[in-house]
């Protein structure tokens, strides 16, 4: 039986890597920590709460007495680690938080992993820690060219620069121990549980509710966009055969301005769920600071070397993305509800 130790499980990408992995392999055992802080919702896992595979425990990556137990107890042959604090906008008004959680949160991770793994001069067999990134952390892109695993890294905002000292962190491990580790660095993501701070699920919940949608700049900010079960299956090939020490850039190939990304998701609220919905929601916000202009992968190494590639389009996994949505009402306001409402108001009143 492989034991894997997954981290910020009860968040977007971490409870969908969950139901793959449950639904793919049959003789795992998955123990999932997470913290639950506002994006982290237990109802995220509850397809998988009952099932023997699968332990929950509630926690904090910094807590090097909780980390090293379970390491212990349950011996670990992989880390996979999705905990993060991850919205730029709540790295511009708390930078610290994401040193914490991003930085030294995965410190703690490593170290805790070196401690279990290295014994005797050597490692265990079959061991690897999977550092899941972002492709934030190589900055912004002109008009043509796509970022690949040799891009320089180049961070503007607080969240992207606190990703880039965690990879930094995680290769200095391997370059340093030896530690067998891989790094993923992923396109923007979409799909079901996604906290609605992020751009395609707060466009949903804003349209239902005849809110503004607040677009920052001219909307014109392209990003590239990977359909989340895509995403899961990547991360699981370079978890199983990636190459030791080696980075995988997964992105999408789907290309979209903001913009587009918005009233593609007014028109599919106008003809589904209310034909008041249109483009007159749409307010145009001051800019964010430090807001990169354009990003795009080059997903040529994972394809060739795994043979991974994105299974969906946009213009079917949007649809997907809004059907769940509209199908899952009652978690939208769970998750909508208390504190997210406060943040919300304070992040737009002035814009």
């Amino acid at each position: 039986m492989k034991r894997y130790l997954i981290t910020g499980c009860a968040g977007f990408i971490g409870s969908n890597f969950v139901y793959h992995m449950l639904n793919k392999y049959k003789d795992i055992q998955l123990v999932n920590l997470d913290k639950l802080t506002y994006a982290g919702n237990l109802e995220n896992l509850k397809g998988a709460l009952g099932d023997p595979r699968h332990i929950f425990v509630q926690g904090d990556i910094c807590d090097r007495e909780l980390v090293s137990g379970l390491f212990e107890k349950y011996r670990f042959d992989c880390v996979i680690n999705f905990a993060a604090e991850s919205h730029v906008d709540r790295s511009i008004t708390n930078p610290e938080i994401f040193v914490e959680t991003n930085v030294l949160g995965t410190v703690n991770l490593l170290q805790c992993a070196k401690n279990a793994w290295y014994e005797g001069g050597r490692w265990a067999v079959g061991k690897k820690f999977l550092q899941v990134s972002t492709d934030e952390v190589y900055g912004s892109l002109g008009e043509d060219g796509y970022f690949m695993e040799t891009t320089p890294l180049c961070p503007h905002s607080p969240y992207s620069a606190s990703k880039t000292s965690a990879d930094l962190f995680v290769m200095a491990f391997h370059d340093t121990y030896g530690m067998p580790v891989n790094i993923t660095r992923c396109s923007n993501n979409y799909g079901p549980y996604q906290f609605p701070e992020k751009l395609i699920p707060l466009m949903i919940n804003n349209c239902k509710t005849k809110k503004g949608l607040p677009v920052y700049g001219d909307g014109m900010n392209v990003r590239d966009w990977l359909y989340v079960e895509d995403h899961c299956k990547a991360i699981d090939m370079v978890a199983q055969g990636g190459r030791d020490g080696e980075v995988y850039n997964v992105g999408g190939h789907n290309e979209k301005p903001n913009i587009f990304i918005v009233k593609t998701i007014i028109k599919e609220l106008h003809d589904k769920y209310d034909d008041t919905i249109d483009e007159s929601l749409i307010q145009y916000v001051a800019d964010r600071l430090g807001h990169d202009r354009r990003y795009g992968i080059d997903p040529t190494k994972i394809r060739s070397e795994l043979g991974w590639y994105p299974e969906t389009p946009f213009e079917e996994g949007i649809v997907k993305t809004i059907d769940w949505y509209l199908a899952n009402e009652e978690w939208m306001q769970h998750v909508t509800s208390g504190d997210y409402q406060k943040y919300y108001e304070e992040m737009y009143k002035n814009k």
